[in-house]
């Protein structure tokens, strides 16, 4: 196995997504391969625990504004460097000038959610060059969305930086981000190695694909920041001042299990389309918008749920076994209180997963089930994950999911973020799933009249719309609308995939494999693109039939979109 890299490495970080907050996983793919913190060798470690100069520079400027967030419970670096900077200020009315200018700036861009204030800043801090320059080391319309709010913040803090000789007191201060590095490391070190021994999988050397903890004092320690970007696994943390170096391993861990279940669950994606009914079963539940549109993303956090509610620690000691019995009753005894502590372990276990199951994570005890079965047969999660995906009884799973009293929205677990109210075209996403065509397509409208208005997406809106209610003339337009102005990949890339498949039912082969062909040229990172394209390359789309078509009825028109086949998993409308 690869030990843990511990570097210290003034660099930038590789972002592509929306900031996410605590534990909460952000994750959208770039337009192109993301820039890296730090190019790893070839043959060197894919886990790496580091920190980034920009990052210091942006976690400054908002201690430097009033950003102190468990300000008594931080490594004591944190105030040293505070009062760095405040005699800095002090000492000069060039940097008392310059922080007024920065200060307003992060005024006006104060977000009423300190998490996402927080993780805007941390979303432009991974795409920055170190200094002096400090300047996006991408075009801007390839940064994640929320750092694009933030990103004019950069002038003014290369003047502050200057004024206030930044650079020096982060070399001043190099030592002591050194020895929290190290008091984290070891830590982390048997967490990553615990975790892959239970799961019978090797902690590998590079192959393209990395998990970077960055370590920033000046952050808040009560707040985890993880993301995913493409092949990068980001978790931003801050130690704790008592124990000093401490972090919130188990939020590390959780993101760790991301990055080694993801790529396993993702290799049977094509697979999961029959898993689709039980989207059904969670619409009413507290979950963000992604878990309740796309199996795969629920599919996955299910099965980390029940590894996390497998390994966790239960609170109560486990019976030490004599290691020298003299008397056939002590070891009676051990035999006793051993049953004693499984039954009171797994009663506790069993607790956390039926939580989970009403915090909309139905298919936490299925996997909690599976993963049991796996530990008796010592297998790994890559030989047993096939198994647990093709084995599983949907409609009974689907069933059993109806019968969970779901908590309400906000009382999950407190690392989580309440689910977000959706709005504009994001609303009109749900109303498709629901089956709503005429509301989706009047948000639609609506986004087109408005000259501001995100008139790309709109135009995917409509022409799904259009392809559902079995019009592809218009649909045709719309596409092409959207391949016109889109920029965003995936957007274009599923665009041309439905165009593909309108070809095929036009039965012009050659126009469609053309759509196909150019579905992968996008680069979409998402399996599902790659394998929904590849397939239209391999064999013409055949288009099913709508749901409520009567069989007699064989020159009705078909569904281009292959929506009608999923009819049956929209949910009742609300009530």
């Amino acid at each position: 196995m690869t030990p843990l890299a511990a570097r210290a490495q003034s660099s930038s970080s590789s972002s592509s997504s929306e900031g996410a907050t605590d534990t909460t996983i952000s994750k959208e793919p770039p337009t192109k391969s993301a820039p890296r913190i730090a190019q790893p060798e070839a043959g060197g470690s894919a886990i790496t625990l580091e920190t980034s100069e920009p990052l210091f520079y942006l976690a400054v400027a908002l201690n430097v504004c009033g950003y102190d967030a468990d300000l008594a419970n931080s490594a004591p670096v944190r105030l040293r460097i505070r009062d760095d900077i405040n005699a800095q200020v002090a000492a000069s009315p060039e940097a008392r000038t310059t922080r007024d200018a920065l200060c307003g700036y992060v005024r006006e861009h104060t977000l009423n959610d300190a998490s996402l204030n927080l993780a805007q800043y941390i979303s432009l801090a991974l795409y920055l060059s170190p200094p002096p320059t400090l300047s996006p080391i991408v075009g801007e319309t390839e940064l994640p969305p929320d750092s694009t709010q933030v990103v004019n913040i950069l002038p003014l803090l290369r003047t502050f930086a200057d004024d206030v000789h930044l650079h020096a007191i982060w070399i001043e201060h190099r030592p002591e981000y050194e020895d929290l590095l190290k008091r984290v490391h070891d830590p982390l070190t048997r967490t990553i190695l615990n975790t892959n021994v239970y799961l019978h999988l090797p902690v590998s050397s590079y192959d393209g694909r990395r998990f970077l903890v960055l370590l920033e004092p000046m952050l808040s320690p009560s707040t985890t920041n993880a993301r995913i970007y493409s092949n990068d696994y980001i978790v931003v943390t801050s130690p704790s001042a008592e124990p000093l170096g401490a972090v919130h391993m188990d939020d590390i861990r959780h993101s760790y299990l991301h990055y080694e279940i993801e790529p396993l669950v993702y290799s049977r994606a094509s697979a999961m389309e029959r898993l689709q009914p039980l989207l059904k079963a969670v619409q009413d539940a507290p979950l963000d918008y992604v878990y309740k549109t796309e199996i795969v993303p629920l599919i996955t956090e299910c099965l980390i749920k029940a590894v996390e509610d497998r390994t966790m620690d239960v609170g109560i000691s486990k019976p030490t076994k004599p290691t020298a019995v003299k008397q056939r009753a002590e070891i009676e005894q051990y035999n006793a209180d051993l049953s004693a502590y499984d039954r009171e372990a797994e009663a506790t276990r069993r607790k956390a997963v039926d939580l989970a199951m009403r915090q909309g994570w139905i298919l936490t005890e299925y996997f909690y089930n599976q993963v049991g079965q796996m530990e008796k047969e010592s297998v790994s999660l890559k030989e047993y994950m096939g198994e647990m995906v093709y084995g599983m009884d949907v409609e009974r799973e689907r069933h059993h999911a109806q019968q969970i009293a779901f908590l309400p929205s906000g009382s999950r677990d407190v690392l989580r973020r309440a689910p977000q109210q959706l709005t504009g075209l994001q609303l009109a996403e749900e109303k498709i799933f629901k089956g709503d065509l005429d509301g989706a397509s009047d948000i639609a409208n609506k986004v087109l009249a408005d000259p501001k208005g995100d008139h790309a997406q709109a135009h995917y809106v409509l022409a799904r719309v259009n392809l559902m209610q079995r019009q592809p003339g218009a649909a045709f337009a719309d596409f092409q609308e959207v391949l016109d102005s889109s920029k965003d990949p995936r957007t274009l890339a599923w665009s041309h995939i439905y165009l593909g498949r309108l070809y095929d039912v036009k039965d012009d082969r050659k126009k469609a494999v053309s759509e196909y062909q150019a579905a992968l040229t996008v680069r979409d990172a998402q399996p599902d693109t790659k394998a929904a394209a590849e397939k239209g390359i391999k064999e013409p789309f055949v288009a099913p039939k709508v749901a409520h078509q009567q069989e007699e009825d064989d020159d009705a028109p078909l569904d281009p979109s292959g929506k009608a086949e999923k009819d049956a998993y929209r949910p009742p409308p609300p009530h």
